[in-house]
């Protein structure tokens, strides 16, 4: 089996069982995140809006696609509701889990990345911005690995601005990976936020593309039948560009991978 592309999603924690082309994981298997009783924090709600997950649309699914590309999709269940340093302590944790097992897992982990939707996309600009300051005090020998991931995809990402402003715990520097943002201007209530973002990553320098689409809303995750519907062919085509892909991976070849009609909920 060839050694994929680790990526980390933000809904469902699991072993990377996802084959080179499988459509779909066969087996999925739950990986503790953090140690038994040993999860920081009291689990009090930290404000915010974090309610729900989308595990399916906006996690399993996008895992298989991204399968299709070559890439091991590593789904992370955080904690909810409104537990928005819980969930950064998860996210923190879960891609150094990763480096710690990229050798019984099979993946690079030189290569991990984030991808999060809504209120995931907001979690995963938070690790980007901060990845340097650690949420929880460390535990064990994973903790002294990386938190910062390589790239990071926010889709349609939520809670970015703050009253015509970038939200107070977003400090956008140097630092920050290599990004991909995907929204459409009709997400009237966040779209505002991507553009700040954007804004202050090409102030920082930080290499970055920016896919703004006519209609699109929100929380469509891969089904979109609109002009967002093109989000994904233009991220493949990113993550090829910084060179994430398998390097004889022909995006010519890639099937997305149909999800079913059901929606689960979508609220940021």
């Amino acid at each position: 089996m060839n050694k994929l592309t680790t990526f980390t999603l933000t809904a469902l924690l699991l072993a990377p069982l996802l084959g080179f082309a499988a459509p779909a994981a066969e087996a999925p298997v739950v990986v503790p995140v953090w140690p038994a009783g040993k999860m920081p924090g009291d689990g009090a709600a930290a404000g915010g809006g974090y309610q729900i997950l989308a595990m399916n649309k906006e996690g399993t699914e996008v895992a298989a696609w991204l399968n299709t590309l070559g890439i091991t999709g590593i789904v992370l269940k955080y904690r909810v509701p409104k537990n928005r340093d819980g969930a950064l302590q998860d996210l923190q944790r879960a891609v150094r889990l990763v480096r710690a097992r990229q050798q019984e897992w099979n993946v690079d982990g030189a290569r991990v990345g984030v991808m999060g939707f809504s209120a995931g996309g907001h979690l995963c600009a938070r690790l980007s911005t901060t990845h340097g300051i650690a949420s929880y005090p460390p535990l064990d020998e994973v903790d002294r690995l990386d938190a910062r991931p390589d790239f990071a995809v926010l889709v349609y990402p939520a809670y970015l601005g703050d009253k015509g402003h970038l939200a107070h715990n977003l400090t956008v520097s140097g630092k920050v990976p290599p990004s991909f943002i995907a929204h459409s201007e009709d997400d009237k209530n966040f779209v505002s936020g991507s553009k700040l973002y954007v804004a202050a990553l090409a102030a920082a320098q930080v290499p970055h593309e920016f896919a703004l689409y006519p209609t699109g809303g929100h929380g469509y995750g891969l089904r979109s039948t609109k002009d967002a519907q093109a989000w994904p062919d233009r991220c493949a085509a990113w993550l090829n560009t910084i060179r994430v892909l398998p390097q004889n991976r022909n995006l010519s070849e890639n099937v997305r991978v149909k999800p079913p009609p059901a929606e689960d909920p979508a609220k940021p």
